[in-house]
Order: structure tokens, then sequence, then C-alpha cells
């Protein structure tokens, strides 16, 4: 199917992308496409106008300030955040190589993804275990930092307003040398996560010193399964006890959706599966299953 028709503008600027959604109330960014294009193809979403953001290279960039928090553009494809040696978060750059196929991850962005607020989405349920806020941009210069648990209110819903757009994402000092692992269930590699739960860990001396966990395709939004981990703190040795004491809680830590592809206790059992498998990888330091690739 086609689109229905709309116009189109290249933004030069950050700037100049917000004052072209203050001038047409029925607009929509154009940044990787990856969601909104297939949407419009369906014509499940028909906006007006189209605001392409690519030409504006000052929105992809990751940089680290000297207090070591981590600064994303908007712009930021998939799968730059899943290779560049500036961006030293593991958890993010795992749940980066479980996005869709390479073709993918090499259109897709960062802004787009948390923008278009898919709860099966992987990057935003890694971004709220590491407890990242956003930058949002209005008109006159306006701009709003936002939590990144509070972004989304639902399925493909956000607080964004129509003549917002989402600049940057900052991800705040974390643990030196933490350990993580994304785990995550589809009906077939590639496909939309049924259930997806990403865990980072810290050691000193042997001992766990933090703990902190989001999912993905549980709920509404994206899940902070970090309280119910907190048992794991100060324990030097992983039991099959401990982990029951944690990833049950943590099944019990949302209000489950329920579709063709798994009940409300489907998606229970699959958090308590999954962070049973993460919690022990992350531990021990195996991120990625023997015999996987990243992606």
């Amino acid at each position: 199917m086609k689109p229905a028709p709309f116009d189109y503008h290249r933004a030069q600027s950050a700037a100049d992308a917000v004052a072209l959604l203050a001038e047409n109330s029925d607009a929509k960014i154009l940044a990787g496409g990856q969601s909104l294009v297939p949407l419009m193809n369906l014509r499940l979403a028909r906006p007006a106008v189209l605001v392409d953001i690519n030409p504006v290279r000052e929105l992809d960039y990751v940089a680290v300030d000297e207090d070591g928090t981590t600064r994303l553009g908007c712009l930021c494809r998939h799968a730059r955040l899943e290779t560049d040696p500036l961006l030293r978060q593991p958890l993010l750059q795992q749940a980066a190589g479980c996005v869709a196929h390479p073709q993918v991850r090499a259109r897709g962005t960062l802004g787009g993804s948390l923008a278009h607020a898919d709860p099966a989405s992987e990057l935003p349920a890694a971004l709220v275990a590491l407890d990242a806020t956003v930058v949002v941009a209005g008109p006159g210069g306006r701009s709003r930092v936002i939590p990144l648990r509070d972004l989304a209110t639902g399925f493909l819903t956000t607080t964004l307003e129509p003549d917002e757009m989402l600049v940057e994402v900052m991800i705040p000092p974390q643990p030196p040398q933490p350990r993580a692992a994304f785990r995550e269930i589809a009906p077939r590699h590639g496909d939309f996560a049924t259930a997806g739960v990403g865990v980072q860990l810290s050691f000193e001396s042997g001992s766990c010193v933090s703990a902190a966990a989001g999912g993905c395709g549980l709920a509404t939004t994206p899940v902070d399964l970090g309280p119910a981990l907190q048992r794991l703190v100060g324990e030097a040795t992983l039991t099959d006890r401990l982990l029951a004491e944690v990833a049950g809680p943590a099944s019990q830590a949302f209000e489950p959706i329920e579709d063709l592809r798994a009940s409300a206790q489907d998606r229970r059992d699959l958090a308590e599966i999954l962070m049973v498998d993460a919690v022990r990888a992350a531990w021990n330091g195996q991120a990625v299953r023997d015999g996987e690739g990243a992606g």
C-alpha cells in the first residue's frame, strides 16, 4: 500500500524542525522511518506534513561529560549504539543489538524509538533501568527534561506535545565496569519481543553493590524492575534461592498486557524466567548466550 498524500519539509536545524511542527498542527518527525513509514503505508497514520530531520547532523552524536554523564543525540542509529567505542553502556548496547535486523538497526534512531513508544521496544526498557532522562525542545527556545520512565504514558503515546521534539538522551554516571545482560523471547529472530528483561549489576570486593533492571513487552510502558533486584545487593554468591527471591517479585511488579501472542499470566511467567536468565548471565559476566551473536 501507499501512504495518503502529505507535504514534505527538510529541516535544517533542530530549531527549524520545531518551528515546522509549531506551524503545522498535523505534522510528524521523520528520522529513521522504521516505524512511521509502515504505519503510513497501512494508513494507520496520516500526517499532513513530514518534517525530515536527517539533514540535522548535530543531532547525531555520542558524548561523555567529565562527570561521566553520557549524552546521545536523537539521530543516533541503533547500529551506532551497538558499536560506538565511546559508548560504554553495556546494557544499552546489548538492547540495541536485539532490535530487529541489521537493516533496521542501520536506519532506526534512538529518538524515534523513544517517541514511538512501542512497549515491545528494547531501548526504552534499557534506559529506564539506567535512570535516563530525555531533553525535549519546543518552539521559542523552550526545552524541558523528562525522566525516561515518565515519557511513555501508554501504547504508542507519550507526554510529548505536538510541537515538541525529543532531541537528546542523558544517562547519569554508572558504576564502573558494570556487568549487563539483555534477554528476550520472540516468535522468530528479529520479531517484536513478546517479553524482554535487561539487567545491570556492579560488584566491589566480590559482592554485588548495585542492581538495576528494565522490562519490555510486559506492560503498556517500559517497566522498572530494579526494586525487585535489591535483594542481590550485599550478596557474594548467587544461589537458586536468591534467584527465586528476585524473580518472583519481578513478575509481580507490573500490570501485564494480554494479546494474541501471550496471556497476562504468560507474561508474568516469562518475566520470571527471563529475569533468572539475565541475572545469572550478568552475575557471571556472560553477556551473550553461548553460540549466539549480538544481534
